[in-house]
């Protein structure tokens, strides 16, 4: 048998200042006309806690 690979993705909220802190600053990038495909992600990644980890099994 061969082992196989695979990814996990662990998304999860932060703490609550953090989070504020993402989406003040997404709503005053929409507020001062910057693009949306821009400013929500950014907003994402700032609120969100995501990791991601490879892992292989054992055979």
């Amino acid at each position: 048998m061969v082992p196989r690979t695979g990814v996990t993705v662990d998304i999860c909220p932060r703490d609550v200042p953090i989070a504020l802190i993402g989406t003040a600053g997404g709503a005053l990038a929409l507020w001062v006309n910057a693009p949306a495909d821009i400013a929500i992600p950014v907003a994402m990644l700032i609120v969100f806690d995501i990791r991601i980890r490879r892992w292989r099994r054992r055979t």
